[in-house]
């Protein structure tokens, strides 16, 4: 009988591994005090980023750079802006 195959989603990276070797990472994660979202019956976890690597990032007070589109499809991204003050504006259309 073969193990189960177990997807685990951590950042940008999505890996199929064992269902075992999955459950003993999400295992592992939590003992790391990372927050988990674990579903068995998909066979699937969520890996968050450790409560003081987010407390780093937040010190740093630098906004991750991202680039996306304005209304025209032109791309813009914050590091163009770097030293500026930017008023980024969102809203769900849900």
């Amino acid at each position: 009988m073969t193990d189960a195959t177990f997807t685990l989603i951590e950042g940008a990276r999505t890996v199929a591994m064992p269902e075992a070797q999955g459950f003993e990472l999400v295992a592992r994660a939590e003992a790391e005090g990372r927050p988990v979202a674990l579903d068995r019956d998909e066979h699937a976890a969520y890996l968050g980023v450790a409560a003081r690597e987010r407390a780093r990032a937040l010190a740093s007070l630098e906004a991750p750079d991202f680039t996306l589109p304005d209304l025209a499809g032109r791309l813009h991204s914050l590091a163009e802006h770097r030293g500026k003050k930017v008023l980024l504006v969102a809203y769900a259309s849900w």
